[in-house]
């Protein structure tokens, strides 16, 4: 199993690594306030500075997530503008409602989301989202973010950069590097510890990095262990009328290790091991049902839900500036292991009790590779190219006790399926004095492969393949202002279990199958934007314009709802959507010590069947951020507020709550005690506002009597502690 080993090995990476790690008596170098140029590598896959890229992106540092406490994705991009986390109460049940079960979904950019978006670590996809009755997945779970040194945010379709899911966008996390400790030095470490009152949870992570040689290595371990996330209902009742949040506990590991080696100043090889495993208990109480009971009223639920990701990766990297014909070149081999394990026990009145163990796994097997090559002449220009491919193994079984009439227990309800991507790129970034174009194309092709082993129902193999174009101007007209404009392509094929899925409840008079005829999704991007430096301000406005078409959406095909002529539930292409919006972002630096920011996002989509226009429910209301810092030499103090407009009735179906505009305060205070040792205090929602997110409460039914159990956390606070040594 490579769960074992990737912990074994991890294990004895890290009792390497540290003897060296404690005996070193380098001191660490002081922290500097200077700011630099942020770099990204998500916009054209090369190193390229934010302020030079065609499109939007923003890099959240591994610093200002620990400054500002985030335990989760959720807290990482709480403050991005245009990016959203949809994280629901656990209110879930053992056999209907999904409500709270996948815990952090996934990332919203732009109005889209879930397996819309492209999330990444160190360039290894992420595992998709999954959703069938009351067996629902998430993906923020699988990932630490005390493991992550950057996390890059690519707004637009990034399907020419990194293939199918990049729709809407893509979210790179890249994990820490024994260099990011080290810093030149033979021997570096840290210990961090914090608590936070949201959760009632607590946090400690050691990490530990040597060199010795041409060997260097680095070992991270984080433990977090917390509850239920609070919330402003206050009806503790124990049944279905509860708003306070359902009881839970959670425990998370995550280990990350990694071996490098320069066999010489232009190669360098590496191994990387990622071990994550989060367990969560909870004890349902909204699940019960309200009295008076019948027989099959539920009196009890109890749920264990288990998210395990492992993955070991090998990579090779190239540099040799000098090199006539090839400058750079990265290639990793990877494989990843992931499962999701949900438990239900319910107990009912008079009839028989009901168990749900269902289970979800992706293995994936990949390798990919990146070359780049400078050019010199009339034009300077910078050619990046490569492939990859990827084979995934996807599977779930639904298993239990007392199954949906007509149901056998355990049952697929999609068959096991093989699905492959494949593809390569081309991208040339041509310097023409202040004129930057980057064009870039690539082709992809997909499959999916089904099995018939265990599955009863229609097996359909599907298989495509796409070519996603996308050309970008950035002109530099002076060192103070910086048009630009992206046109691009995008897709996103379907999953496997759009393609093929069975079940039936004749009694119920419901149905659902596959569709072999299924499309990939496709995308059309425009972006425009401009870039100003004008002493410390620095600015940016931003408009785009995304078109949508071969949505995929599940519906109702035909059908009555009877016995004898059941509704017919099918993944199927829907015409077309469109996204429209504006960003703007500003920065003042003041003087050395004081820092002021604002910014704001507006944006409005609708899909469209048939000739009728529907507006898309997920995307935000307009956000607007102002936010302020003052840095000292032993400490710095930040406020941060947010803005969120009231959700327009008129744009959401008749009978749905509008939550109403809400302004939050959050106030930050770091505290360097000492070079090497430095505290991070963290008070957020100040004046204990109530309000929703409306990434958490849409869909709500507006004549709710439970709302309330959807509101955001109340005034919390959060502390941490850093040692390096």
């Amino acid at each position: 199993m490579l769960r074992k080993s990737t912990l074994a090995l991890a294990v004895g990476m890290a009792w390497a690594s540290l003897p060296a790690a404690v005996s070193a008596q380098t001191s660490p170098t002081p922290e500097t306030t200077v700011r630099l140029d942020e770099i990204t590598v998500s916009s054209t896959r090369t190193e390229r500075r934010v302020d030079n890229v065609p499109n939007t992106v923003t890099v959240i540092t591994a610093e200002k997530a620990e400054q500002e406490g985030a335990r989760d994705i959720k807290d990482l991009f709480r403050n991005e503008l245009g990016v959203d986390v949809r994280s629901a109460p656990t209110r879930f049940s053992a056999a209907g409602a999904a409500t709270g079960r996948a815990g952090n979904e996934g990332i919203n950019i732009r109005g889209l989301e879930g397996n819309q978006v492209l999330m990444t670590i160190d360039g290894i996809r992420v595992p998709n989202a999954f959703t069938f009755s009351s067996f629902s997945t998430g993906r923020g779970d699988y990932l630490d973010v005390d493991a992550i040194r950057s996390a890059d945010v690519l707004r637009g379709p990034a399907s020419t950069q990194f293939g199918s899911d990049g729709l809407a966008g893509a979210v790179s996390f890249r994990t820490t590097e024994p260099s990011d400790l080290l810093r030149g030095r033979d021997a570096a470490g840290f210990v961090r510890a914090g608590v936070a009152g949201v959760d009632e949870s607590w946090h400690a992570t050691m990490g530990a990095a040597a060199r010795s040689g041409a060997w260097q290595g680095l070992v991270q371990v984080t433990k977090r262990q917390g509850h239920e996330v609070d919330n402003q209902g206050r009806n503790e009742a124990l049944n279905a009328s509860r708003t306070a949040p359902n009881p839970l506990d959670y425990n998370n590991r995550s280990v990350l290790a990694k071996a490098q080696y320069s066999a010489s100043a232009a190669h360098q090889f590496g191994v990387t091991l990622e071990t994550q495993d989060r367990k969560q208990d909870t004890e349902v109480y909204s699940a019960r049902a309200v009295p008076p009971l019948a027989g099959t009223s539920a009196i009890d639920l109890d749920t264990h839900d288990r998210i395990a990701r492992d993955r070991i990766s090998f990579e090779h990297r190239y540099s040799d500036l000098n090199a006539p014909l090839l400058q750079r070149a990265e290639t990793r081999i990877f494989r990843q292991e992931a499962k999701v394990s949900q438990l239900s026990l319910e107990d009912r009145n008079t009839a028989a009790d009901r168990t749900r163990n269902n289970t979800y796994r992706q293995d994936i097997f990949g390798l990919s590779t990146q070359l780049e090559t400078n050019l010199s002449g009339t034009l300077n220009q910078r050619l990046s190219y490569g492939g990859d491919w990827s084979k995934t193994k996807v599977s779930g079984v639904r298993d239990g006790t007392v199954p949906p009439f007509g149901e056998t227990f355990p049952t697929r309800p999609f068959p096991d399926t093989d699905y492959t991507l494949a593809g390569a790129f081309l991208q040339d970034e041509i310097e023409a004095g202040q004129l930057s174009v980057i064009p870039g194309l690539r082709y992809d092709r997909y499959k999916l492969s089904p099995s018939a082993n265990g599955y009863t129902g229609a097996l359909a193999t599907l298989s495509d393949n796409a070519l996603t174009p996308r050309i970008g101007l950035v002109w530099r007209a002076t060192p103070a202002l910086a048009p630009y404009a992206q046109w691009s392509k995008g897709f996103r094929a379907p999953t496997p279990d759009q393609v093929n899925n069975g079940f039936a409840n004749l009694a119920s008079g419901y149905t659902s199958i596959g569709n072999p005829n299924l499309k990939a999704e496709r995308a059309n991007s425009f972006e425009i934007g401009v870039r100003a430096k004008f002493g410390g301000l620095r600015a940016s406005l931003a408009a785009f314009d995304n078109s949508y078409d071969d949505f995929i959406s599940q519906q109702v095909v035909r059908g009555a709802g009877t016995p004898a002529d059941p509704l017919v539930f099918q993944y199927i292409n829907l015409a077309k959507a469109t996204i429209r919006g504006v960003e703007g972002r500003a920065e003042w630096r003041i003087d050395p010590s004081w820092q002021v920011n604002a910014g704001f996002a507006v944006a409005r989509g609708d899909s469209e069947a048939d000739g009728e226009k529907t507006p898309l429910d997920t995307v935000a209301p307009t956000r607007v951020t102002l936010g302020a810092r003052y840095d000292a030499a032993t400490w710095s103090a930040r406020l941060n507020l947010q803005h969120n407009a009231a959700k327009d009735k008129d744009r959401l179906p008749a009978g749905l709550f509008a939550p109403g505009s809400s302004t939050v305060a959050d106030l930050g205070l770091t505290w360097r005690a000492q070079t090497n040792l430095s505290v991070n205090l963290n008070l957020n929602n100040v004046f204990d506002s109530t309000y929703w997110r409306w990434s958490d409460v849409r869909g709500v039914a507006d004549n709710s009597t439970v709302k309330d159990a959807y509101t955001a956390p109340g005034r919390n606070l959060q502390a941490s502690v850093r040692y390096d040594f």
